[in-house]
């Protein structure tokens, strides 16, 4: 670990005095006491229950146990030096049927866990939803109905009204992407759905909540940071035919633009409008809604999308075939290619796109599941995935585009979604039989980064 550690050291010195350093994790992934304290059932604790949907039919009913452990956990992310920690608060926690009563138990929580990170000189960055949508709401539709983007306002409200006051950012969505191409187009997460119609009226919806969502936690703290998350593709034509590079264009409007250009140009694209416009169900106001005006933004980044185009007669939109990565290049454990270049070109086409406010990278790390031996764990290729895309941050930090700060995911291993625990994207290691912790050399490797950043300050 000692190349390794002055490597990191070198590293620190190349980002700026201000840049911030954080972890992330999600409520959902961690939390676990899924049915401790009043907490309602959401989609997920329903889909796990599916045979089929889950890896092995994991859930996260236990999870990592942070309800319970959290103390411990702000004390392990304290002793990595960060400034930062990034989480979620979960909707059926707080309202456990979506809307309706308030859960006082649940908001204790999240003002202990907000307390404890102050006493600890940790910056708070809150996610409103990270897919934990509140199993009750999906009577009206979920996130296919109008109606969950009103509830959604309201638990901000709740949620603002009560924790707001020690907000460093707040982020309506993490991934909208997720929520409506992952889950209601291909079917993939919660709820399952595998519709062209459901997955255009939740991407309308999910639009229209996060700017509902910004107006209600400003009609209460004006001076809160408001954000959202988006983890966009760097999407790149299979070869350099001109059918390839517009079929990477529409590809970049489908995947990115869909949410991108209602939230920061106060439109959909046109391509989008002609796919989809007649299921989105648009009314008036809407667009003037979703295009409010925000403080900052974050960047979820893992791996890149390269496609070619699909001339099949019948083809949906965007009529571009995604081309799974090659046997010559680096893979991580889940699959997902390597490719730190397509960070740096992804955010520098954003802003060359978009007038942007200033960006977090908020979630970035990768797969791999290595396990303990004589107590250590030793994940060089995660230290070594982590060197190189940081080392772009660094890079396009030094230039005239705003990046602030990076948030590495994931604190810990954890309930990976579809996956189960199968997957591990922690720079801790949790057994789940026992809860205990144990730092890889990766946290070591990200805990003398920062330290060095601080030192050099």
């Amino acid at each position: 670990m000692t190349s390794a550690t002055s490597l990191a050291k070198t590293l620190a010195q190349k980002f700026p005095d201000d840049f911030l350093f954080g972890v992330a994790t999600a409520a959902y992934q961690i939390e676990g006491a899924a049915r401790e304290d009043g907490r309602g059932p959401s989609i997920w604790d329903a889909f796990s229950k599916m045979p089929g949907r889950v890896y092995q039919q994991h859930s996260g009913d236990v999870a990592c146990d942070h309800y319970h452990l959290w103390e411990a956990d702000l004390d392990l992310i304290k002793s990595l030096g960060v400034d930062a920690y990034r989480f979620s608060i979960a909707w059926p926690r707080v309202l456990p049927d979506g809307r309706g009563p308030v859960n006082e138990k649940g908001l204790a929580f999240y003002d202990r866990l907000i307390d404890g990170m102050l006493e600890r000189g940790l910056k708070v960055f809150p996610t409103l939803y990270h897919w934990d949508l509140p199993l009750g709401l999906s009577g009206d539709g979920g996130w296919t109905a109008r109606s969950t983007a009103e509830a959604f306002a309201d638990y901000t409200d709740v949620v603002v009204r009560r924790l707001g006051d020690r907000f460093d950012a707040l982020a309506t969505f993490n991934e909208p992407w997720c929520i409506c191409h992952l889950s209601h187009l291909y079917g993939i997460h919660a709820p399952g759905e595998a519709s062209i119609e459901a997955f255009a009226a939740a991407t309308h919806v999910v639009n229209l909540a996060h700017g509902r969502s910004v107006q209600a936690a400003r009609a209460i703290r004006p001076d809160l940071p408001m954000g959202t998350v988006l983890n966009l593709h760097s999407v790149y034509p299979h070869s350099d035919s001109v059918e390839d590079k517009a079929a990477a264009e529409r590809a970049f409007a489908f995947n990115n633009g869909i949410y991108l250009s209602p939230v920061f140009k106060g439109e959909y694209d046109a391509g989008v409008l002609d796919a989809f416009g007649d299921k989105m169900r648009i009314k008036a106001g809407d667009m003037e809604t979703i295009n409010q005006p925000l403080d900052w933004w974050g960047l979820n980044y893992y791996t890149p999308m390269r496609v070619q185009h699909d001339a099949t007669p019948t083809a949906p939109y965007p009529q571009a075939n995604i081309v799974p990565p090659s046997t010559d290049v680096p893979l991580t454990d889940i699959g997902w290619e390597v490719f730190e270049t397509g960070l740096g070109d992804l955010i520098r086409e954003v802003y060359a796109r978009y007038d942007l406010p200033p960006c977090y990278i908020t979630e970035n790390g990768a797969c791999y599941n290595d396990e303990p031996v004589d107590g250590t764990i030793a994940d060089q290729r995660r230290i070594d995935y982590l060197d190189k895309h940081l080392a772009v941050v660094a890079e396009t930090a030094s230039t005239d585009i705003p990046l602030k700060g990076y948030f590495l995911w994931s604190l810990m291993d954890n309930f990976e979604w579809a996956e189960g625990y199968k997957m591990r994207f922690g720079i801790t290691h949790v057994d789940y039989t026992t809860q205990v912790r144990t730092l890889k050399d990766s946290a070591h490797w990200y805990r003398a980064l920062v330290e060095a950043h601080k030192s050099g300050r």
